[in-house]
């Protein structure tokens, strides 16, 4: 009997291909695109290449007739408000830098999608994301990284469960994207030249700051004041929202010199401007946490790892210490530039992912 697998289809080229490659392995695959985006509001959220717009439903639709599969939309519009937009603006609101991708992969295009292909009796998921799925000697199933390291993107799946990992296809994660697109092409898949998308997919234009004024209205910080390490006034800010750690640009500070966003402190509604030497730090704290390659770690325990504390920063050697119940130190060799609260702080153990967590200072 055939393996059934459920492919989450964003009418890319990197599903439509992991689609494809799935059904040559001799899999029964189902095609499936996760409607996110609100009643009436489609054409708002549309993107190129993206993956909560009516395009993305047709693109999806067309590459399942090539490739012979059959074709469904699901609704997630619930879970996708609750544990990805409503996490987006409450943690903006709240001084920090979210990541909505990893909580949209982690509860939505996981937990949620596989909820649903198991009640229609699938025995795996699949996705296209440039990973791949590693089973150590001691059982756990972890995270490893892509034969590319331009586009891989194991950094947004951390959060990932073992039983998630163990019902998971990541097919495309042994393929160069050159190679993802020449194959579409030469399959006839109507998106082999699609380009990618690079934005969140429910903020327009990459403008955090307006979405979150239409979305939260008067919950949104109203404008504070820039200060100095030393607590000194500089000048009125736009409000917290519209600052992330380690910006310099649109600040409307005029200093004579370049400076940057060390600091935001929701409570007194400030923002912390220094040199760029106060961006580097070289420890951070991280909660959250979320085991792959191990179980966990004792209070206490020290491991080295290499650390990601951003989708696009390269790894760097560090020492990491779990310093509490659900709390780890990590202590880099050499400072890192902007260490970001809300962002992800992910560790890895060579070619593949020990553990992470979302970091907190």
């Amino acid at each position: 009997m055939l393996k059934r697998v459920v492919v989450g289809m964003s009418g890319g080229v990197d599903s439509s291909v992991a689609a494809y490659l799935l059904k040559s392995q001799g899999y029964d695959v189902i095609g499936v695109t996760m409607q996110v985006w609100e009643a009436g509001c489609s054409l708002q959220m549309e993107r190129e290449g993206g993956c909560c717009g009516q395009s993305a439903v047709d693109d999806a639709r067309r590459v399942c007739d090539v490739i012979g599969i059959p074709y469904y939309v699901m609704s997630f519009r619930d879970v996708f408000q609750k544990n990805v937009i409503d996490y987006f603006v409450n943690e903006y609101i709240s001084g920090r830098t979210p990541n909505p991708c990893i909580a949209c992969n982690r509860y939505v295009k996981w937990e949620a999608l596989l909820k649903k292909a198991r009640e229609i009796g699938a025995d795996y998921i699949a996705t296209g994301h440039y990973a791949r799925i590693l089973r150590l000697g001691n059982g756990r199933y972890t995270i490893r990284n892509s034969v590319t390291a331009e586009k891989d993107q194991t950094y947004a799946l951390y959060k990932l469960t073992q039983d998630q990992l163990a019902h998971t296809l990541m097919p495309v994660g042994d393929y160069y994207k050159e190679d993802v697109r020449k194959i579409a092409k030469e399959q006839g898949l109507p998106v082999a030249a699609k380009p990618d998308s690079e934005e969140i997919c429910f903020v327009a234009d990459d403008d955090y700051a307006g979405y979150l004024d239409r979305t939260a209205g008067e919950r949104v910080p109203a404008p504070g004041r820039f200060v100095d390490k030393n607590g000194r006034d500089l000048g009125p800010n736009k409000g917290i929202t519209h600052y992330t750690i380690g910006q310099r640009k649109h600040l409307g500070l005029s200093m004579g010199h370049p400076v940057f966003v060390t600091g935001i402190d929701a409570e007194n509604n400030t923002v912390t401007i220094g040199e760029s030497e106060d961006v580097f730090g070289d420890r951070l704290v991280c909660r959250g946490l979320n085991f792959l390659s191990v179980p966990g770690m004792e209070t206490g325990q020290k491991l080295r790892a290499s650390g990601k504390i951003r989708y696009g920063h390269r790894t760097a050697p560090c020492t990491i210490e779990k310093t509490g119940e659900d709390e780890i130190t990590a202590v880099f060799d050499q400072k890192v530039r902007a260490i970001t609260p809300g962002q992800a702080a992910v560790f890895y153990d060579g070619d593949h992912i020990l553990c992470g967590g979302t970091i907190c200072s």
